[in-house]
């Protein structure tokens, strides 16, 4: 139990990483605070997929507060945050996972996409972190942030040229956080996940193309799964990873090092 008494909040909670991640969380011993964008354009959850989830953490014996926001705006990192307090009475770990990539090109960009992603991925992140590093700060315990950045954060992506980039700021962010939080006992630390299996990408790997691509460039020989990533959050979020911080962690079976 990793996270044994540890009260977590999780943005982009409701499927995909994020869901494995609120359930890895509770698996692992965590309450959970579980932030979702409920509109159906959203790229980072829908609200009907929140109550599987809840039912998911809620049979692990954990409990499960849904949120509903545009972790975009700087109110919802406060909602978030003061739902944590309210039904726990403090944040120890924050899971900064909510993230967007509509795939486009980068000739005929339409401002209010690079906007938006840039919104949800960067700005998001930054404004949850802020507020939970606040009340981490004041409750005088310490704490864990990780961040869910992407190998695409150290690659580059003809379709991607919006979304690459706000991958790399968030590995950032955790470099300078890790800095800025240290003297707090507040760790700061990313994975970078490779290709993944979730909603947002299934039709792009299901080509057949496309799976015979990467199964050759990953060493493991598999597409990843969302739990893959899950619990090495889970790792990066407990003791067990107390004098970590600044670091990002590849969760990539071994694809970006592979350059054949």
């Amino acid at each position: 139990m990793l996270l044994e008494g540890k009260r977590a909040i999780v943005t982009g909670g409701s499927r995909g990483i994020g869901s494995a991640i609120v359930v890895e969380f509770a698996r692992q011993g965590a309450d959970v605070v579980l932030g979702y964008f409920g509109e159906n354009d959203s790229g980072y959850g829908r609200a009907s997929a929140v109550d599987g989830v809840v039912a998911e953490v809620e049979a692990l014996g954990r409990r499960c507060v849904p949120v509903e926001g545009n972790i975009g705006e700087p109110a919802t990192a406060a909602k978030l945050v003061d739902a944590a307090v309210t039904a726990f009475g403090g944040v120890d770990v924050l899971s900064s996972n909510a993230g967007i990539c509509p795939f486009h090109g980068f000739l005929d960009m339409p401002p209010e996409i690079l906007q938006r992603t840039v919104a949800v991925n960067l700005e998001g992140a930054f404004y949850i972190c802020q507020a939970a590093a606040n009340r981490m700060k004041a409750q005088g315990t310490g704490g864990a942030i990780v961040a869910t950045s992407s190998i695409s954060a150290l690659v580059g992506g003809g379709m991607q040229t919006h979304y690459t980039p706000t991958k790399a700021g968030l590995h950032s962010l955790m470099q300078s956080t890790a800095i800025a939080l240290g003297p707090h006992g507040i760790r700061c630390n990313s994975v970078m996940p490779g290709a993944i299996l979730t909603d947002l990408n299934r039709e792009d790997l299901e080509d057949e193309e496309k799976l015979a691509y990467f199964s050759k460039r990953i060493p493991l020989g598999r597409i990843g799964q969302p739990r893959d990533v899950a619990t090495c959050v889970a790792f990066l979020a407990s003791d067990m990873a107390a004098y970590v911080t600044g670091a990002s962690l590849l969760v990539d079976g071994g694809m970006f090092v592979n350059l054949q």
